[in-house]
């Protein structure tokens, strides 16, 4: 019995690796084909949300980039470009590191989305603004990738997980599912 279990568990080992890896060309192949990329920002140390009395007009209230935060964003942008992703149009949150993540990418234009904006502390904005992102994902045709720089918090009702800094998920529309949206893979942040 014990032998069996310990085959169970090797053969686990053994296969989440290649489902990962899958999980990656999936996500790689969907932005190819004018998919959509929800990417939460870079490196920002400190707690969850900003300072109190933060403002959105001036970036030295709140929480920001690190220089690992930067460089992360920075070789994303790399990272998507090595793999010849056509890129449609760029959103970014309000927040200061958003913005900056976005601008890193160097991937277009960056344009203020403020359904983007962070959802930490605001429970009472979720709702609407959930619902504005879904049915900007459902509407995209391309051409090209559609790249949503956000954050973790606002990524967590599409995906069902609050993903890294500086991790990407892509997600396309599924109108017959329950939330509208299916995420088809994740590109971890890179190393």
């Amino acid at each position: 019995m014990r032998s069996i279990r310990l085959l169970g568990l090797l053969l686990a080992l053994v296969a989440a690796p290649s489902a990962a890896q899958d999980n990656v060309e999936a996500a790689w192949a969907a932005l190819a084909h004018d998919g959509v990329a929800l990417i939460r920002h870079g490196e920002a140390p400190g707690p969850a949300g900003d300072p109190p009395g933060f403002r959105l007009d001036d970036c030295a209230t709140q929480r920001n980039l690190s220089d690992a935060g930067r460089a992360q964003a920075a070789a994303l942008g790399e990272t998507i470009r090595r793999h010849a992703i056509a890129i449609g149009r760029v959103f970014s949150s309000q927040w200061c590191r958003t913005r900056e993540t976005a601008a890193l990418l160097a991937l277009g234009p960056v344009e203020p989305l403020p359904v983007l904006d962070n959802l930490f502390g605001r429970r009472d904005a979720a709702a609407d603004q959930t619902r504005a992102v879904r049915a900007a994902i459902a509407a995209w045709r391309g051409p090209g990738a559609l790249v949503m720089v956000t954050h973790g918090v606002n990524i967590l009702p599409f995906a069902g997980f609050n993903p890294a800094e500086a991790e990407l998920v892509v997600v396309e529309p599924r109108p017959e599912s329950g939330d509208g949206l299916r995420v088809v893979g994740r590109i971890p942040p890179p190393r």
